[in-house]
């Protein structure tokens, strides 16, 4: 259990030891090593403790969303509603990182393409092509969805 890393501890060591490599440059030949490894290994642990409770806070904010805008609350509707999230979720989860993390601020933050790309470090085509991609996706798997549900109920 690598400072708090649970069962991700060998992608943070993974991240650091690449972080380590990068930042070589800027290592002071005369300081120690060890120590220098170590904080980047802890910095990488709190970067991944963090960004695990905003998914979830993000989660758990989807998760509440209204089931609908208007109309009676339809169990039925509201059911559909429910595995339509639920869907939409894992399919958002399943995406690669970066464009996860694109879709995440600029649809469920509520982020413009240029905050968005602020928020990420990147230049705003970067975020458009990412946020294209990434909808192509999801939109690829919760049509596979629907015709599957759609199967099921016929």
């Amino acid at each position: 259990m690598l400072f708090g890393a649970g069962d991700d501890a060998d992608d943070v060591v993974q991240e650091a030891f690449v972080k380590a490599f990068r930042a070589l440059g800027r290592f002071r030949p005369d300081a120690p090593f060890r120590p220098w490894l170590l904080s980047i290994v802890v910095n990488e642990t709190r970067n991944l403790r963090r960004s695990a409770r905003r998914r979830a806070v993000l989660a758990l904010r989807v998760a509440v969303l209204p089931e609908t805008a208007t109309g009676p609350d339809d169990p039925g509707t509201v059911a559909a509603a429910g595995e339509r999230r639920t869907a939409l979720l894992a399919a958002v989860r399943a995406l690669p990182e970066r464009d996860r993390a694109a879709v995440t601020c600029r649809y469920l933050l509520e982020l413009s393409e240029a905050e968005t790309a602020v928020a990420l470090g990147w230049p705003v085509g970067t975020v458009k092509s990412r946020l294209s991609r990434a909808l192509r996706r999801l939109q690829a798997e919760l049509g596979t969805l629907d015709e599957r549900t759609e199967v099921h109920r016929g």
